[in-house]
């Protein structure tokens, strides 16, 4: 089924953006093109990014391992222009209860977690995901076991909120290297989202990353070192992702 655009708004997405949570850490020692690297990300979301649009933040928000500490962190996002919709990402220890998460959360700015949301005819859901087990890995084993299950709980939950549209979020990749089928992506398959947007992958990591359209949905990589720090739009909300 085709969707076309019914407003002139805009989904964009970049995750995994390390912001320093109080401690001041310098993302420069994963490389020379972290140096300011939020500062440009800031510039280019002022540049493009319209009150009415949507930005996704698949996780991986601030290092803050106290919610105090990331609070200026999700308030300097939530000064930016447009919507934002967080998940957790692995790194997020700062992320409490989801209650007393979204009553601290700026204006505009919404959190999802193994549920869902619809915003102009556009349904959102998501969880973390995992990365996948290997032989003999019991805990991880269990662990994945327990996101796919959240998983489905969102899509149901999107499912039943008939929007014209359902976009994913996932921290960690659906997919393995290069698109090889998993657990996640044949489920995510049977509930036929247009969109699903995921980070995690960093470096040498995003060779590995799948863009593109794989049994039928549209996956897009969206950490921030992946995008050279600018933000990426999702294609059919507007005229297609731009060019990086």
């Amino acid at each position: 089924m085709t969707r076309t655009k019914k407003s002139n708004v805009d989904i964009y997405a970049i995750g995994d953006l390390h912001l320093p949570g109080g401690d001041n850490k310098p993302m420069e020692v994963f490389g020379s093109h972290w140096e300011g690297h939020f500062s440009r990300i800031q510039e280019d979301w002022h540049a493009r990014v319209k009150p009415e649009d949507v930005v996704l933040i698949p996780g991986d928000i601030s290092w803050a391992m106290q919610t105090k500490d990331a609070l200026p962190d999700l308030q300097a996002i939530g000064a930016l222009p447009g919507r934002k919709i967080i998940l957790r990402g692995n790194h997020d220890y700062w992320w409490c209860g989801i209650s007393r998460l979204r009553e601290m959360l700026p204006q505009g700015m919404y959190a999802l977690q193994n549920d869902a949301m619809l915003l102009d005819g556009v349904a959102f859901c998501g969880t973390r995901g995992w990365t996948l087990p290997a032989p003999n890995q019991a805990e991880d084993e269990k662990i994945y076991a327990r996101e796919l299950l959240r998983m489905e709980m969102g899509l149901e939950r999107a499912r039943a909120l008939k929007g014209e549209r359902m976009v994913v979020l996932c921290h960690y990749p659906p997919l393995g290297d290069g698109g090889e089928a998993t657990r996640l992506s044949t489920l995510l398959e049977k509930y036929r989202p247009d969109d699903v947007v995921y980070g995690h992958l960093h470096g040498a990591s995003l060779r590995g990353a799948v863009t593109g359209t794989h049994g039928g949905i549209r996956y897009h990589c969206v950490s921030c070192d992946g995008l050279h720090f600018r933000l990426y739009r999702l294609p059919d909300s507007g005229v297609g992702p731009d060019p990086i």
